[in-house]
């Protein structure tokens, strides 16, 4: 049975919104955008790169898919994200059956997340994990799918921006481990 491992980087008020780039993600008049700029170093690559080596597969709502693999296969400087979200077998959460995939090992889980992802969990054994996709985590959450966080807690408070978590009940989670970047995120992983 497979593991769902939710791999996040958020503010110390829990936005996700938007981290990479200013036209990242606008949606609702976010202004903050690329505010995780300035904060990457060696800690961060280091326990980023050993995670993606344990991960089986990824999982993707459609935005994230679509956002991410366009930006890193555009990049032309040498980095270590194109060759691993090219190469790594990717699944891809969407309700709309006829979503296109232009990538390669990509697979679409077309329908509702939380009956899609069960039958994921059941097929594939090892780590499946997502990264951005808030939509697609908070649907994962409320069903119980996510079996673990690791969440990288950057020391920025924006005040405003989709959070990783929308109301809800309360989650319980256990601190498995936890290290501190260079530049101050505390990089934390929670199992549920």
């Amino acid at each position: 049975m497979g593991k769902i491992s939710v791999f996040e980087s958020v503010s110390l008020d829990g936005v996700m919104q938007g981290l990479g780039r200013p036209d990242e993600d606008t949606r609702g008049g976010f202004r903050h955008g690329g505010w995780g700029e300035g904060y990457g170093d060696h800690v961060i690559g280091q326990f980023a790169g050993a995670g993606m080596a344990n991960t089986t597969a990824m999982l993707f709502g459609r935005r994230s898919y679509e956002d991410l693999l366009a930006h890193w296969t555009s990049v032309t400087e040498p980095n270590p994200f194109t060759d691993t979200l090219v190469n790594q077998r990717k699944y891809v959460v969407s309700r709309d059956r006829r979503t296109r995939l232009c990538y390669p090992n990509s697979t679409l889980l077309a329908g509702e997340a939380a009956e899609t992802v069960t039958r994921l969990k059941r097929e594939l054994d090892g780590v499946i994990t997502v990264i951005g996709s808030g939509e697609l985590v908070r649907s994962l959450h409320a069903a119980g799918l996510v079996d673990e966080y690791v969440l990288l807690i950057h020391p920025i408070v924006l005040g405003s921006g989709t959070r990783l978590f929308g109301d809800g009940d309360r989650s319980d989670l256990k601190l498995e481990e936890s290290v501190t970047s260079t530049t101050g995120v505390v990089i934390a992983r929670y199992q549920v």
